[in-house]
């Protein structure tokens, strides 16, 4: 197992189709969900990768503050099919609070996926919006405090 953490241009393209592929494949194909993956946000941020045996297994986008939202942001969150029921979406979810925790972040938002509400939660997000439709999935936007997490 290999964590790699990369801006954009950074990415080798190797690593750039793998990363799109499967975020195309996993919210577009998968969740039969029409809309426009490649945002213009990817070379702003920076890209979370767990690699199993060289090849992709998870992945997240990291953003700073001032990038998309006025907070840090965690999203395009996912682990491939293939590497399922292994844990990693937990280890996927640290690994980038993590990150973000050594960047000095103090908050980070992410838009979850309402069915993954308690497993947001259970790292310390707590839910700062009502329930809405994102491309006509239920979401919620989520935040962390990193401060409050340290104190337990």
């Amino acid at each position: 197992m290999e964590w790699k953490v990369n801006r954009f241009d950074e990415l080798t393209a190797r690593e750039l189709h793998d990363i799109l592929k499967a975020r195309v494949d996993i919210f577009v194909v998968e969740q039969n969900c029409a809309y426009h993956e490649v945002d213009g946000y990817d070379p702003e941020s920076w890209h979370l990768q767990l690699k199993i045996d060289g090849k992709l297994a998870a992945y997240a986008r990291l953003m700073k503050a001032g990038t998309k939202y006025n907070k840090a942001s965690i999203g395009r969150i996912i682990v491939l099919e293939e590497f399922r029921s292994r844990n990693l979406g937990r280890q996927l979810v640290q690994k980038s609070i993590n990150v973000m925790k050594e960047w000095g972040t103090k908050e980070i938002m992410l838009q979850g996926q309402t069915y993954l509400r308690n497993f947001y939660s259970s790292f310390g997000f707590e839910e700062v919006s009502s329930e809405y439709l994102d491309d006509g999935i239920p979401h919620v936007d989520m935040l962390l405090t990193i401060e409050s997490t340290e104190k337990s």
